[in-house]
């Protein structure tokens, strides 16, 4: 396992290292001057060199990249062009709400999809069968936008039951009532895609050999299902969720947004309203590694679920 991981991080290097490249040409060559940007429309042709010179882009390409690739080894992408603050302090800082709202969630989301799935392919073919894909089709093509206003209209703001907007001090307090109410829209809005996306993964598994075989030896249903249909199912489930784990730090920026959170996703919205281009590249290059480090850990998880699974 231990040469599996080495090789797998060395592959990973040729993957970013044309990463930084595909990043360095799309915000040099394509983004445009950032010193036009940050001078204003009545700035002059020295305020716009000075600007130049302080941000290194008056340099050579090649002496630019190098910038950039240092800034990524030493985790140091400079200050942001619209607060002045460090762009390290502002990924850290707002990670952790970001965390506080997206582990509960894919937990619960999780297990809730795995639940509700099984049930399901318990009375597969049946109306109640029948019924629950009509609901789930319904809940997809509602917007997230609808579930943000109908829940914070009537649970937080004529109910009361949990707060409108805000973010407090402690993760307990965050946790327990700031974050409750957007995790239960996220919730709301996953659970619909996620059931069938589950539903149709177990059921590739019903119909196998090994189930028949299992019911012919008079293992109960239940036994059949949460043990041998699960372990089975738990191959494509881990997949979906490990490739969806980056992609959420993003994702959740429209509840960040409408509840006021100070996550990540919020932030990149910031960033490109603003043109903030050092926080917009530190965010690309973070979601690029975290998803090669996921991918990693994926590979780690199928053989830990399935041990015929060989690490390759």
């Amino acid at each position: 396992m231990l040469a599996f991981i080495l090789r797998r991080l060395w592959q990973m290097l040729p993957t970013m290292a044309g990463v930084i490249l595909l990043v360095f040409i799309l915000f040099n060559w394509v983004g445009g001057d950032p010193a036009y940007l940050l001078a204003g429309k009545m700035s002059d042709a020295e305020a716009i060199a000075n600007i130049r010179r302080q941000l290194g882009v008056d340099q050579p390409y090649h002496v630019q990249l190098w910038i950039f690739v240092k800034q990524i080894l030493t985790f140091d992408f400079g200050n942001s062009w619209a607060t002045g603050e460090a762009v390290s302090h502002i990924m850290s800082s707002r990670l952790g709400p970001s965390l506080t709202v997206l582990i509960p969630l894919t937990i619960l989301e999780t297990l809730f999809g795995i639940g509700l799935a099984l049930a399901i392919a318990f009375v597969r073919g049946s109306l109640t069968d029948r019924a629950v894909m009509v609901a789930c089709t319904v809940g997809m093509s509602i917007s997230i936008l609808v579930y943000i206003i109908v829940f914070q209209y009537g649970l937080a703001y004529k109910l009361g039951l949990f707060p409108v907007q805000g973010w407090g001090g402690s993760l307990a307090e965050n946790l327990l009532r700031y974050a409750t109410l957007p995790i239960l829209i996220g919730l709301a809005v996953s659970i619909a895609p996620t059931l069938r996306l589950y539903r149709s993964f177990v059921l590739d598994e019903v119909n196998q050999d090994y189930v028949r075989t299992a019911r012919a030896k008079g293992l109960p249903e239940r036994r059949i299902m949460w043990v041998h249909v699960l372990r089975n199912a738990a191959i494509p489930i881990i997949t979906h969720v490990m490739a969806n784990l980056p992609a959420l730090l993003i994702g959740a920026f429209l509840l960040e947004r409408f509840f006021g959170i100070p996550g990540i996703g919020r932030e990149v919205i910031l960033a490109v309203e603003r043109s903030d281009f050092p926080v917009i590249k530190a965010v690309t290059v973070y979601v690029a590694a975290a998803t090669m480090i996921f991918n990693l850990l994926t590979d780690l998880l199928y053989q830990a679920v399935d041990p015929r699974v060989q690490l390759k």
